[in-house]
């Protein structure tokens, strides 16, 4: 059974045993493919570094809503790079609100017009600017590969996600029990517009919850998914992993 792990930063400081030793615990649970995910510019240089020491990693270059005040120019050179994979993560978090709507808005709508001059994929980050994020990829136009992730809507969101051709990606979030809406949502959306990911370090899974995640733990929301759609999990990876290659063309099969 492959694993494809959609979301992750196993660049960062915090994975446990390092980059190294993280994809190989990975690798041991049967993730055979990675996507390391850049917030700006420093941690989009540390993903390509990591995807260049492994096969299985590849790396995306994007500038996190929290970082929106830095600007997309302080990014937009790394994309000559022909192994980018991905434009983001980008959006809107008005949660937070670590950089004012208005950068934040105006970072978006250049990610976008990036990933559709590119033709790459956009990942997207929202929290709490569900409306205003669909305002601004309607206006902007949604690329064609579009993935809303660590998805923390209901079914409505989801569905309006799917109404945009976009596909949606389960972190461990779905595994929370206090987690309903995303479990309801999580059983509408159809198999081939589903990923999972863990969001590593961040978010892990049950029964690992409040320890620093990492991309081995995918396999705990591919189990609890499965067991949520009354569906043979071998069944939802290999589901998830072909979606993972669809949605990501630049990465090759393991």
């Amino acid at each position: 059974m492959n694993l494809f792990d959609s979301h992750c930063h196993v660049h960062d400081e915090r994975m446990p045993g390092g980059v190294d030793g993280a994809v190989d615990a990975a690798r041991e649970a049967g993730v055979t493919t990675m996507v390391t995910v850049g917030c700006d510019r420093a941690t989009s240089l540390a993903a390509i570094e990591a995807a260049a020491r492994h096969p299985d990693v590849w790396a995306t270059v994007g500038l996190h809503p929290h970082e929106a005040i830095h600007t997309v120019d302080t990014i937009t050179d790394l994309f000559d790079r022909p192994d980018i994979v991905a434009v983001g993560e980008a959006g809107l978090d008005y949660y937070y609100e670590h950089s004012p709507k208005a950068e934040q808005a105006a970072a978006f709508a250049a990610q976008i017009g990036l990933a559709n001059d590119l033709d790459l994929p956009l990942v997207i980050h929202t929290r709490d600017a569900w409306a205003e994020t669909f305002d601004i990829l309607d206006a902007e136009g949604t690329p064609e590969r579009t993935i809303f992730h660590c998805f923390t809507g209901g079914p409505d969101d989801a569905r309006a996600c799917l109404d945009r051709g976009a596909y949606v990606s389960f972190s461990g979030i779905v595994t929370f029990k206090s987690a309903t809406d995303v479990q309801a949502a999580a059983r509408i959306v159809p198999q081939d517009r589903m990923l999972i990911e863990t969001d590593a370090p961040y978010l892990a899974p049950v029964p690992h919850r409040g320890k620093t995640n990492q991309p081995a733990w995918v396999a705990h929301t591919a189990q609890f998914l499965a067991d949520l759609r009354d569906e043979p999990v071998a069944e939802l990876a290999a589901a998830t992993f072909e979606n993972g290659l669809a949605a990501f063309p630049k990465i090759t099969r393991s």
